[in-house]
C-alpha cells in the first residue's frame, strides 16, 4: 500500500482527536453563566492547562508522524497494525485530559482523585510513546521492504533521541503518585522535547528504496 493512504487516514484521526479536546472547555461557559468574571474563569485553570498540554502533545505527534511516514514510500500489514495501536491511543487522549481538568484541583477533588487522573493520563501517554517507538523501530529495520528514503539508513542516534521520551513518561507517571501537578508539568515538557526534530529529513528522491534493512541499526 502507498504510504500516502496510511498518512491520509492517520491525519483524519489526529484531526478528530485534537478537535475533541475543546469539548472539555465548553461546559465552563455553562458553569460561569450565573456570574461571569475573571475569577470564575481562572478557577478552571486545570482545564486550560490540560487542554494546552494535550493539544501540544497531539499536534507535535502529528508533526513527527508526518515526518516518520515521509521516510518510506509504502507500508505493509505489520506497520499498519502498529500504526493502528498508535492511533488508538491518540484518539483516546481527550478522555484522560477531561479527568485531569475535572479532578486535578478544586473543592470537590481530593488528592486521590487527582492522582488517579494524572496516572491515567500517564499510562495512556506510555502506550502512545511505546507505539510510536515500535512503529519507528519497525520502519527503520525494514527500510528496504518499505522503500526507505534514507540512502545510508537511519542514524542510530536519531532512534535513541526519538525513543528517549518513553522513560520520561514512565518517570512522570510514577511521580504522579506523589504530585499530580508536577507530573502534568513533565508531560508538557516532554511535548516540548518532541517539538524539536529528532528524526532525519527524508531524501528528496527515492533512490534509497533499496536500502539494506539492517543498515538502520548499524550506522552510528
Amino acid at each position: 500500500m502507498d504510504s500516502r493512504r496510511a498518512e491520509s487516514f492517520s491525519d483524519g484521526v489526529f484531526a478528530v482527536a485534537i478537535t475533541v479536546l475543546v469539548f472539555n472547555l465548553l461546559p465552563i461557559a455553562d458553569r460561569t453563566a450565573a456570574g461571569l468574571h475573571t475569577r470564575s474563569l481562572a478557577h478552571y485553570w486545570p482545564a486550560y492547562v490540560a487542554y494546552v498540554v494535550s493539544f501540544l502533545t497531539i499536534g507535535i505527534m502529528w508533526l513527527n508522524h508526518h515526518l516518520m511516514l515521509a521516510q518510506v514510500t509504502r507500508v505493509n500489514r505489520p506497520m499498519l497494525v502498529l500504526n493502528l495501536l498508535l492511533l488508538m491511543g491518540i484518539v483516546a487522549l481527550p478522555f484522560p485530559t477531561a479527568l485531569v481538568a475535572d479532578h486535578l484541583t478544586g473543592a470537590g477533588a481530593s488528592h486521590g482523585q487527582a492522582t488517579v487522573a494524572a496516572v491515567t493520563y500517564g499510562l495512556l501517554m506510555i502506550e502512545i510513546s511505546v507505539s510510536f517507538g515500535l512503529l519507528w523501530l519497525y520502519m527503520a529495520g525494514h527500510a528496504g521492504q518499505l522503500g526507505g528514503r534514507q540512502p545510508g539508513g537511519v542514524p542510530r542516534i536519531a532512534t535513541i533521541r526519538f525513543t528517549a521520551g518513553n522513560a520520561g513518561y514512565v518517570a512522570a507517571t510514577l511521580i504522579a503518585l506523589v504530585s499530580p501537578l508536577t507530573a502534568l508539568i513533565i508531560y508538557g515538557l516532554l511535548a516540548v522535547y518532541y517539538m524539536f526534530e529528532h528524526l532525519p529529513e527524508p531524501a528528496a528522491d527515492d533512490t534509497a528504496a533499496g536500502t539494506d534493512p539492517g543498515s538502520a541499526t548499524r550506522r552510528p
